[in-house]
């Protein structure tokens, strides 16, 4: 064997298939895996004795909002400190590329970040800045649906006309042919709204002689979440592309127990087509205030408000009660705001989570100034609470969920596995007591049981913290294809 810059030996190693692990050495070079055996010489190499600890790969949150924040804060704490090597930009519609703002910043690419920080024309420009600001994860980028209707209509609620379609889907191919790994919709949110399917069709056409995927935050996840289904999958259908649902679960109290309904709809769509899901692990969302989502039989804590900020933390039903409004007139007001949304039944989220179809993703929103735990807590609770503590399943599946499954569906070539000749993005944790600590109440807290992450073979986060070193890199698209 040659030479390596690490070996880690002892190491429990899940490789990411959902089989069984095996006690292994692992040794590191030039930022891969160059060997597996038991035991491995140690020629030049940093000896790191993992003393039975899980090894697997790094693990890759599919859904976030980190688009600018990879480049305002590329420590990554947040993810890194998961165990997070890699995140997956540019979901439900809204991406900091490209973006060419015409007026006010459209809601929900406040999310991202305020006007200003919306400098990257083109995904070219946001692919550099990346790579300049060289982050402490890696970084594959899809891009917004919302984002390209901003650059190409003079407003959001209508539907684009036949050259402005022609417009955005041109652009799209500009980025897919940057390395970009799809396209995501946000047709729930008053900017995509008033697309048809007949739009997203249009738009999407480049994506299937790429090889690229899309992802969509449908229409509803409410009373109409069979027909939003079936939207997405005609999509994916008629364009010959891989279809993820994001972030899948069934909102507000009357939909509570319908999960059994909307996997039915999934696995049917399986049949035929490559589709798939992602979920977090809270019976919670969190998004801007949404006039349609308030209900005064669901608690809403509004995160942060341009206009009234003073209440931020607190809950729209002390907020109308302190000002003697209903709290559909209190929201209107707060606008435009953030809030946590406790919508979700425990049953049905727990159902979506354990489906052989779904991934991992926390959908964080780490701009948010009391963010919602998932942003620090998605993967260690899926790790503790739902695989070792309630056996909803197993550590190897959860895993495998977490990395293989979304390497292969997401194009990212030679990662998601503990396999020689692919990259090093790797996390060693301790699996009895890895567990999540970031609460509603005390958000930005980081798990613990992490004990060390590797990004492109580069020691990056310890169970002290942050080494400081940073080797993320931006990530291209290789191929997305995936089967049943």
């Amino acid at each position: 064997m040659p030479n390596s810059d690490t070996l880690i030996r002892n190491a429990l190693v899940f490789d990411g298939s959902g089989e069984e692990p095996q006690l292994l050495d692992v040794a590191l070079a030039g930022g891969r895996i160059t060997a597996l055996g038991s035991p491995l010489p140690h020629i030049g190499a940093r000896i790191i004795d993992a003393h039975g600890l899980a090894l697997a790969p790094g693990f890759i949150d599919v859904h976030t909002h980190d688009d600018l924040y990879v480049l305002q804060d590329p420590a990554m704490l947040p993810k890194l400190s998961q165990g997070v090597t890699t995140v997956i930009v540019g979901n439900c519609g809204i991406s900091a590329s490209p973006v060419r703002l015409r007026a006010a910043l459209p809601d929900p690419m406040n999310l991202l970040g305020r006007a200003d920080d919306f400098c990257y024309p083109t995904f070219e420009s946001y692919r550099a800045a990346v790579r300049a600001a060289r982050p402490a994860v890696n970084v594959g980028a899809l891009i917004g649906h919302t984002a390209l209707r901003n650059n190409h209509m003079d407003r959001l609620d209508r539907e684009a006309t036949a050259s402005e379609v022609a417009a955005m889907r041109a652009e799209l191919a500009d980025a897919l042919a940057g390395g970009a790994l799809g396209l995501s919709t946000g047709l729930a949110y008053a900017s995509a709204r008033s697309a048809t399917t007949e739009e997203v069709l249009g738009v999407a056409a480049p994506l299937a002689d790429a090889g690229a995927l899309y992802t969509t935050h449908m229409r509803t996840e409410a009373d109409g979440i069979l027909e939003a289904l079936r939207e997405g999958f005609t999509i994916g259908r008629q364009s010959r592309i891989p279809v993820v649902i994001s972030h899948l679960k069934c909102a507000g109290i009357a939909n509570w127990g319908r999960a059994g309904e909307v996997l039915e709809a999934l696995d049917t769509a399986r049949q035929a087509q490559s589709a798939g899901c992602d979920c977090y692990p809270y019976a919670a969302g969190s998004s801007t205030l949404d006039l349609g989502q308030v209900d005064p039989r669901v608690e809403i804590t509004i995160t942060w408000s341009d206009s009234h900020p003073e209440v931020g933390g607190r809950s729209l039903a002390s907020i109308a009660e302190q000002w003697q409004v209903t709290q559909v007139e209190a929201a209107r007001s707060l606008q435009p705001a953030g809030a946590i949304y406790h919508s979700i039944s425990e049953s049905d989220m727990r159902r979506i989570l354990s489906h052989p179809a779904t991934m991992i993703g926390s959908d964080g929103l780490p701009q948010d100034p009391r963010p919602h735990p998932r942003l620090w807590g998605t993967f260690p609770r899926v790790l503790g609470r739902y695989s070792r503590d309630e056996k909803l399943l197993s550590l190897t599946e959860a895993i495998r969920k977490m990395t293989a499954m979304p390497a292969q569906r997401f194009g990212l070539a030679d990662r998601g596995w503990v396999r020689p000749g692919f990259f090093a993005d790797l996390v060693l944790f301790d699996a009895q007591t890895i567990v999540d600590t970031a609460t509603f109440t005390d958000p930005i807290r980081p798990a613990q049981g992490i004990h060390a992450v590797w990004v492109n073979g580069v020691l990056t986060y310890t169970a002290d913290g942050p080494t400081g070193i940073h080797a993320g890199e931006f990530l291209l698209r290789a191929s997305t294809v995936w089967m049943q």
